[in-house]
């Protein structure tokens, strides 16, 4: 008889900042449905602190006490979403890793349709999705419906995949593969680095649909005002994760369309001089082609200064365009040799752990 085949380690991460007066509820609705679960998976549940300032910690350290299959992991300060992330991928032992928003605005039951998709594709990253077919959004605030629609529309356009979400955090992860990524982003911007790292590696990405419902955040009451300083970041960062998917947008392109202005209307220039020129006498003092420029400049001023300006432009946007080429392949290479360096190392690591 065959022995029996392991069931697999699932690392759930949840991140918390702030999170005292929900921690303790959310958690044991999330361990509850986990449970469902047990004959197909063992779980780990890392809640990642992410130097809050309320009792989130003392709550964290608690649960832990209270549940063996919980560990709290605690940052001094806050360091943002992407290095508490980071902290809960290196801890992690999972063969995949589940991240959940702590707030539940995505019900424990997505974990399920990530696990399985993840298992079926044998995908490196399996994204949940709000915005594919099947998806669907409830109660959600129209500023954070709006800024999330649209900048996953605009990133959309951007990174190749068809990929409908970039930024939601509620994911899949292949354990080893995630493990193995060099990440550098802190805040929200990490969601679409995973995903463009992923895609250098020539990782496969697939996405489940999700439902996004802010009802339990409408019930608690008026959420925390977001600043303006805050909302312009997302959207910088938003606008940055684009041009790092796609420089060639940002610069070659609006280059050529400069370039293409700047031929239109220096067309016009020279057909201006040669208008002028054909109507110098021979003998023009200075020499007829001076003059001629001297005259056409005079009568049509902008055609020359607008024609230079945006032969320019398109010299500088073209030129900038290739650099940042020539860098995001180089940095590609980089993303390579760092999977390789930080896989060896972890390999490296767990040899002497065991020697001991």
């Amino acid at each position: 008889m065959a022995p029996e085949t392991p069931r697999p380690l699932v690392t759930l991460v949840l991140p918390a900042f702030n999170e005292a007066g929900v921690l303790e509820e959310h958690v044991g609705l999330i361990l509850a449905h986990l449970a469902t679960l047990e004959q197909r998976y063992r779980f780990e549940v890392l809640i990642a602190n992410d130097g809050s300032r309320d009792a989130t910690g003392a709550l964290a350290d608690a649960l832990a006490a209270r549940h063996p299959c919980v560990r709290a992991l605690h940052h001094a300060v806050n360091r943002g979403l992407g290095k508490a992330l980071q902290t809960g991928f290196e801890h992690s032992r999972g063969d995949y890793v589940v991240t959940l928003d702590g707030d539940l605005s995505y019900s424990p039951d997505h974990v399920d349709r990530l696990l399985e998709c993840i298992e079926r594709t044998h995908a490196q990253l399996v994204l949940a999705s709000p915005y594919m077919p099947g998806g669907r959004l409830t109660n959600v605030p129209w500023l954070r419906r709006t800024l999330s629609i649209w900048g996953n529309r605009f990133l959309k356009h951007f990174a190749r995949g068809g990929l409908s979400t970039l930024t939601c955090m509620v994911r899949a992860y292949d354990g080893p593969f995630v493990r193995s990524l060099a990440l550098r982003s802190t805040d929200m911007d990490v969601m679409p680095e995973v995903i463009y790292k992923t895609m250098v590696l020539r990782g496969r990405i697939e996405q489940v649909p999700a439902h996004l419902d802010w009802t339990r955040q409408v019930a608690a009451g008026p959420p925390r005002r977001s600043s303006s300083m805050r909302i312009l970041r997302h959207v910088v960062s938003t606008v940055l994760s684009g041009f790092v998917f796609r420089p060639f947008m940002f610069l070659v392109l609006p280059g050529l369309l400069a370039l293409g202005f700047a031929a239109y209307v220096n067309f016009w220039m020279f057909v201006h001089l040669f208008e002028a020129l054909a109507v110098m006498p021979p003998d023009e003092p200075g020499g007829r082609w001076t003059a001629a420029f001297a005259v056409a400049f005079a009568r049509f001023p902008h055609t020359f200064i607008v024609g230079f300006l945006s032969l320019v432009l398109a010299v500088l946007l073209i030129g900038l365009g290739v650099l940042a080429l020539q860098a995001k392949k180089y940095f590609e290479e980089q993303v390579f040799l760092q999977m390789e360096v930080k896989t060896a190392l972890r390999a490296l690591s767990a040899h002497v752990a065991r020697e001991r």
